[in-house]
Parts: C-alpha cells; sequence; structure tokens
C-alpha cells in the first residue's frame, strides 16, 4: 500500500488556494441538466465523484459501476427509476455494495417504480427498469441522509403530477436539503415546505440558464483546521459566497472557537488566526446535524490543539465510505488520543500527547486523508493511500503542499 510520509511542518505560508466546484452543487445539477437541456453549470467539481456521475449519465450500457460514490449511487437510483424505456443494473465497489439504499428503493417503488435487487436486499446492486411515474405523494423518515431525500427531490418536477414529500419525525442536515430546495428554486420550479412536509410542482422545461457552481466548503474545512493549529497564520481560499448554500460553511462561525477568523473579499475568503493559543480551554460541544462531513475535521482539530470536544447529531457517519465514528476513534487513539463513540456521538478527550510516525489508515475515505493532514503541525505522519482524496479534491496533496513548510 502507497505511503504518504509528511514531516513534521513548521509553518504556513500564505497562498491563494483555488478549490474545486462543490461536488454537492455539482451533482445536483448534472441530474437537473439530464431533464433540462438548456442548464448550463460552469466550475464543475473536478472530483472522482462527479466525473463518475457525468460518465454515468452519458452512459449507454446496461450496467453502471459508480466505485464508491454513495451521492451518485443515491441520485441514480432515482434517475434511473423516472428515464422511461431503459433497464440499467447500478452497483457499485464493495463497500457500496454494504451501504443501504432500502429506504430510498421503498420510497421509491411506492410511487410505482421498478426495483430489483440483484444480491442482497436492501443494498445495491439494483436493477432499474425506467417507466413513468404518475403518484404524487410518498412518506420517509425526516432522520435518514439527505441524500435519500434529495434523489426524489430532484426527480419531482419531472413527475407528471408533481411530488409532495411527508417527512416522518426530525430531519437530517437540512441545510443539504435546502439546498437542492434552492437550485429547484433557480431553475423556476415552483415549490414549498411546510412544517412536515415538501411539495413540488411539476415544471417540463426552462428557459436557458447558467449556475456557476460555488466551491467546496468541506475542502476548505482542511485549510480552517491549518490555520487553527498555526498561530499567525493566514490563507486565501476561492471562490467562495457570503450566502452560501451549502451547510458546512457554517465553519466560518466554528472555527472563531480556534481563533480562526474568516474575511470575505470579492470571491475570496481570507482565513487568519492572529492568536498565540486558544483563549477559551472549555470542551467544545456541537451538533453537527446539519454538517456531519466536517466532524473529522474537527475532531482532529480539536485532538492536535488539546482540546476536548463532543460532537453529536453523527448518525450519518456510519453509513458513509467507512464508519467514520469507528475510522476516527482507532485512528485518533493510535496517535495517542482517547476517544468515546456512541451511535451519533463522539467524545474526545483532552489530549496529553502525540505520538510520532504513526500510519494513519483511510479505508477507502478521502475525508480520512485530509483531516488527520494538518496534524503534521504537530508531528511527522504518515497517511495511507493518500490518492483516495480524488474522490472530492484531486489536487490536495500539491494544494497542501504550497502553503506548508
Amino acid at each position: 500500500m502507497e505511503l504518504l510520509k509528511i514531516d513534521k511542518l513548521n509553518n504556513i505560508v500564505f497562498e491563494d488556494i483555488q478549490i474545486t466546484g462543490s461536488k454537492s452543487e455539482t451533482n445536483r445539477l448534472l441530474v437537473l441538466q439530464q431533464f433540462y437541456p438548456n442548464l448550463n453549470i460552469e466550475n464543475i467539481s473536478n472530483s472522482d465523484d462527479s466525473k463518475l456521475m457525468q460518465k454515468a449519465l452519458a452512459s449507454s450500457s446496461n450496467e453502471i459501476n459508480i466505485g464508491h460514490a454513495g451521492t451518485a449511487m443515491r441520485f441514480l437510483t432515482s434517475y434511473f427509476s423516472v428515464k422511461e424505456n431503459s433497464e440499467i443494473v447500478l452497483t457499485g465497489s464493495h463497500r457500496m455494495r454494504n451501504r443501504p439504499i432500502k429506504i430510498l428503493v421503498d420510497a421509491l417503488t411506492s410511487l410505482g417504480a421498478k426495483i430489483e435487487y440483484v444480491e442482497k436486499e436492501g443494498y445495491p446492486p439494483l436493477k432499474i427498469t425506467g417507466k413513468k411515474i404518475t403518484k404524487s405523494f410518498v412518506e420517509i423518515d425526516g432522520n435518514v441522509s439527505s441524500q435519500y431525500i434529495t434523489s426524489l427531490l430532484l426527480i419531482a418536477p419531472t413527475l407528471k403530477n408533481g411530488l409532495q414529500l411527508k417527512f416522518k419525525g426530525e430531519i437530517t442536515s437540512v441545510p443539504y436539503i435546502k439546498m437542492t430546495l434552492a437550485l429547484l428554486a433557480e431553475l423556476g420550479v415552483e415549490l414549498s415546505w411546510d412544517d412536515d412536509s415538501i411539495t413540488i410542482k411539476p415544471k417540463s422545461s426552462i428557459s436557458p440558464k447558467t449556475i456557476v457552481v460555488e466551491s467546496d466548503w468541506s475542502s476548505a474545512s482542511y485549510y480552517y483546521s491549518l490555520c487553527a493549529l498555526n498561530p499567525n497564520s493566514k490563507i486565501a481560499l476561492s471562490s467562495y459566497k457570503k450566502n452560501s448554500l451549502q451547510g458546512d460553511s457554517v465553519l466560518t462561525e466554528i472555527y472563531k472557537n480556534f481563533g480562526v477568523e474568516t474575511i470575505f473579499e470579492g470571491n475570496s475568503i481570507i482565513l487568519s488566526n492572529q492568536q498565540q493559543e486558544i483563549k477559551n480551554k472549555k470542551p467544545l460541544n456541537l451538533n453537527l446535524i446539519g454538517a456531519p462531513d466536517i466532524a473529522q475535521t474537527i475532531a482532529v482539530t480539536c485532538f492536535g490543539l488539546g482540546l476536548e470536544c463532543f460532537l453529536t447529531g453523527l448518525h450519518t457517519l456510519k453509513i458513509k465510505e467507512t464508519d467514520r465514528l469507528v475510522a476516527l476513534k482507532v485512528e485518533i487513539e493510535k496517535l495517542g488520543g482517547e476517544v468515546v463513540i456512541t451511535n451519533e456521538t463522539l467524545h474526545l478527550k483532552p489530549a496529553t500527547k502525540y505520538n510520532e510516525n504513526i500510519a494513519v489508515a483511510t479505508y477507502n475515505d478521502h475525508r480520512m486523508a485530509m483531516a488527520f493532514a494538518p496534524l503534521a503541525l504537530k508531528v511527522p505522519l504518515q497517511i495511507e493511500d493518500p490518492n483516495v482524496v480524488s474522490k472530492s479534491y484531486p489536487t490536495f496533496w500539491d494544494d497542501f503542499k504550497k502553503c506548508t513548510l
């Protein structure tokens, strides 16, 4: 297995880093572009996930393998369900074939979709026969991955009678649902969100429209971590919007706890840490139900700063590329930390030591590799399978080198 050895870093140098477009926005827009060819998309993500999505949407094969791309699996399940006169098998990597999809399949079949499990009940691969769907009401647990919900919302305006989606219980990852609705609204789709249900009106076509994808806030989190771990540091990142659709933009507020300030200048953000040390050493308590993808970065930042943290709202991390809660516990404890986890929480005890030259396992998970990299400001370390970052941020290691000494 390939290992990337990172010597102990001494400092951060000021660089203007151009981060690829958000894969969350990109993948939503790529599906919508299939329904509305007049839609032009700029600053498309160069992530593996988005490339796989583009390849799948352009494919004429009757079997499509999306590898580790969970977003593609969820979005394409709904897309191919409404693509009339098509029959495909949608499959993925070994990990993907063990990631549950029953909740989404049940919702689609209740609408009249034709989906069969090829191997194991409740999991990919899926045999999907595209057909016209005329039913317009579906009920789904709100406390599931927002990607299931978004998958249904993306096809909603193409359905003959639109869609009313009713939630049961608390809704997870609300910002990601709001992102989907904002993109639909930008295309002129009529919609409403009333308490426990979302209603989408049918829309068969749109006027020509260009949407520029904002850069990915999840990818920005690793530079926030670098600044937090390095007093008197500054990094510029582009291109970002003050009124972002992305839930992970809460980084601007969360990282104030670590002394990192965010200044918006034109299309860029300037991250700046002028503190010599953290002034408030109180345990950090955060509910990340709206932004679970930055949990790894925050946990590692706290570990590097010797801070205690208690993170909640993390139940969806167990069904990501790996069980991220278990992975965080294992890798942080290899480095000398102490972590207690439940099915939806992580409690990190204050670190008192850091073990050197530990090989951090990445579990086929891009975020594990990138979240742990800033720890090199504390100790030399190694990253297993470093190229896994291509899933969301292919140029990460090049950009990381630019701003570190």
